[in-house]
């Protein structure tokens, strides 16, 4: 599992890990992580040219330690200095190395790697106007964009953008992730992120993780598996509320989605018209209410009398449940209902249940979550580029599996039905929503060919693509 840590901590891990010891050895330290990533993207430093942006404070000393190694193996490194007090030690050893410098912008033009040490992690606020001059400039260039600890402009603890921003190819951050390098849009100005160990006095100091991240043993770990005594009860009865005369493909892919994630059974409840298309596609469902263990409520459910009525029953009996798409809209008038929630939204669906603006929530998406699922006691999963999962008691995971190519119709109504199996196999609201999230975007990768998740490759997916691709996923993972 990754973990991230906010500011506070990592300055507590500084402080550490740097306690009764002379000089500057955790600056040191960490340029040398930076220097030696740098040195593998040159494929060979010697005759290689390398540009720093260098502001004050700690990261224009680590990208001027990093390019004095550089200098050391052969690099020709030139420092455009954007602050006239640069780090002073880190300055002596980039011209005792043979390095230069200046404020000649020209020097970008030729550079093979640029290090963006403008702004650390206390930064806020986009860039000046003079970084944010130079930027534009690196990033027009072929050059290759590392960032240092995290890309200039960007929040470490949230990763907000609120104005110019480095655009990195690689990040290179100290001692322990950030959460701004994990949650968009911090996490897409990242671009690939390289972790420097800072030894085990700084990871002693940093104390719980602000936000975490699943990878793919965790949810192995996670997934309720059948045992020789399983049957199709023991396995998770999911009932699904969803879909209407209108909407009628959502019933089909919400119940589809539990069924493919594992649930030992659906029941289905829904108008006449989509009854018959998940009968027909869905032959092993059950139509009819009936004892379940989890609910799915709310794709294509309409927000009409008869939609509220649907929902209020659905959440009347407190058993966990996954509300999603009309069923949001429905819960934002409503006061709490039912068991553990698990609410679904995308930006435009938070922005209705706390009153806030779209732009806003797409902006601060670690926060709309926190401040939803306090609102509401319930597990709030914000979709989007990163995925956020953020639980009451301030617990907070993102999903990184996704791809681009999921922004289709159709594609919430699956997850829906996924997390919603998981639940109703016995996984807490956190987690299922989590593993949920993780399979969801695997799904997507796998059914797309997107295997890095950028959207640069594969090809398009309908929602239906999901469902064949999640048995694929569940069989990798085992």
């Amino acid at each position: 599992m990754r973990q991230a840590h906010g500011v506070g901590a990592v300055r507590a891990g500084d402080a550490a890990a740097g306690a009764g010891l002379p000089g500057d050895p955790l600056m040191l330290r960490a340029a040398h992580g930076l220097a030696r990533t740098c040195a593998l993207l040159l494929d060979g430093t010697y005759g290689s040219r390398v540009v720093l942006l260098v502001g004050s404070g700690g990261n224009g000393g680590d990208a001027l330690h990093a390019g004095a190694a550089l200098a050391l193996r052969g690099a020709r490194v030139d420092a455009l200095l954007l602050t006239d007090r640069p780090h002073a030690g880190g300055l002596a050893a980039l011209r005792a190395a043979g390095g230069r410098a200046g404020s000649d912008a020209a020097v970008l033009d030729d550079a093979d790697l640029v290090i963006d040490g403008i702004v650390g992690i206390g930064g806020r606020g986009g860039l000046r106007e003079d970084a944010a001059r130079l930027v534009a400039h690196a990033e027009a260039t072929a050059a290759t964009l590392v960032a240092v600890d995290v890309p200039s402009g960007v929040d470490a603890g949230t990763g907000e953008v609120p104005g110019a921003a480095v655009h990195a190819d690689v990040t290179v951050t100290f001692g322990a992730l950030k959460p701004g390098l994990l949650v968009d849009p911090g996490a897409g100005c990242a671009g690939v992120v390289e972790l420097v160990d800072l030894g085990p006095a700084f990871d002693a100091a940093l104390g719980a993780p602000e936000v975490e991240a699943l990878e793919a043993a965790d949810v192995a770990a996670l997934l309720p598996a059948p045992t020789a005594e399983s049957d199709k009860y023991r396995r998770g009865v999911v009932g699904v509320a969803a879909g209407s005369d209108a909407y009628t493909g959502a019933a089909v892919l919400a119940v589809g989605g539990a069924l493919r994630a594992g649930a030992g059974m659906v029941r289905y409840s829904g108008p006449d018209l989509p009854t018959a298309l998940v009968r027909r596609r869905w032959p092993e469902a059950v139509v009819g209410e009936g004892r379940v263990q989890a609910h799915v409520v709310g794709p294509g459910l309409g927000t009409d009398d008869a939609g509220l009525v649907r929902l209020r029953r659905v959440l009347g009996d407190g058993l966990p449940a996954v509300v999603d798409a009309d069923g949001l809209t429905l819960l934002a008038g409503e006061p709490p209902l039912g068991g553990p929630l698990v609410l679904t939204p995308h930006a435009g669906e938070a922005a209705r249940l706390l009153g806030a603006d779209r732009a806003d929530v797409e902006a601060r998406r670690l926060e709309h979550a926190q401040r939803a699922a306090r609102a509401y006691d319930a597990v709030v999963l914000l979709k989007g580029s990163t995925t956020v999962v953020a639980a009451p008691d301030g617990r907070v995971r993102v999903n990184a599996t996704g791809t681009p190519w999921l922004a289709t119709a159709g594609s919430g109504d699956v997850l829906s039905g996924v997390v919603g199996a998981l639940l109703g196999g016995g996984l807490d609201p956190f987690d299922a929503a989590s593993a949920g999230a993780w399979l969801h975007g695997a799904a997507g990768r796998l059914a797309s060919g997107d295997e890095d998740g950028t959207g640069l490759a594969g090809g398009p997916v309908v929602a239906e693509d999901l469902l064949d691709a999640l048995p694929r996923v569940r069989r990798d993972l085992a």
